[in-house]
């Protein structure tokens, strides 16, 4: 397939052999994927600096077959979002967001949206501000457009009308339960105010920069984060994981290279 050009946010990356990285991508052409960086980790090597996570890219890899890793052949920074590890709480915001594209997106298929989305929340994180809303509103937003989003307009179980006063939400139905459906549900639903409600709403609707102007406090706060961080581990099957990956950085296992 050849030589192929495309932007691109790392993921992951991580060591491999005695001087060479494996690295996950979120590319704008390809969607996701992994590639190997031949002497990555030598100091005179061209590409070691362009490989830290949070990097936003212009990526140049050669592609024998989808089926085995791509080679990277060139990288060119865009914007390494160095203000991101500079402090512990963004930084942590910045692998949320991160980790949930890893965990959410299958392999090979670009989302020009989730793309652009990526991009805004690492741009907004770069701004003063609260990392961990913006990180909130970015997992609402990813949700929506792979499939997820949260439904708040009406029953999740039997598409009925639900009085906002006792409204739950079910992460295992995906949404808003009325009170006979909830009674049907195994597994913790939560309780959640009008304005919970309506702060989701607005998330979800509203574009990057614009909805990193919402602001949440208070009850609001935590019954939005309680919601949403239950519903992504019921959506990927475990938490996402936190910045810890990037302090143990483990080799992966042997891949047959392009």
């Amino acid at each position: 397939m050849g030589l192929v050009k495309t932007r691109a946010v790392v993921i992951k990356s991580q060591r491999y052999g005695e001087a060479d990285r494996i690295v996950t991508f979120y590319t704008e052409k390809l969607g996701k994927i992994r590639g190997i960086a031949k002497g990555a980790r030598r100091l005179k090597s061209r590409l070691g600096g362009g490989l830290e996570p949070f990097g936003f890219i212009d990526l140049t890899i050669f592609e024998k077959s989808p089926e085995i890793l791509v080679r990277i052949s060139q990288v060119d920074i865009i914007n390494s979002f160095g203000k991101i590890r500079e402090d512990l709480t963004v930084m942590t915001a910045a692998a949320h967001m991160v980790n949930l594209i890893k965990a959410i997106t299958p392999d090979r298929d670009p989302h020009s949206s989730i793309f652009n989305t990526l991009i805004g929340g690492l741009e907004a994180l770069q701004d003063e501000g609260d990392p961990e809303l913006c990180s909130l509103v970015f997992q609402v937003h990813v949700l929506g457009q792979t499939g997820f989003r949260p439904q708040t307009d009406h029953c999740s179980g039997c598409n009925s009308d639900i009085e906002v006063a006792k409204a739950q939400f079910s992460p295992q139905s995906g949404g808003l339960v009325c009170r006979s459906c909830r009674e049907r549900i195994v597994d913790r639903c939560f309780p959640m105010s009008p304005g919970s409600l309506a702060f989701i709403q607005q998330a979800r609707r509203l574009p990057f920069p614009t909805v990193t102007r919402l602001r949440a406090a208070g009850q609001i706060r935590r019954e939005v984060e309680e919601v949403i961080d239950s519903y992504v581990h019921h959506v990927i099957g475990k938490p996402l994981p936190t910045i810890s990956w990037w302090a143990a950085e483990p080799s992966p296992p042997a891949y047959t290279s392009s």
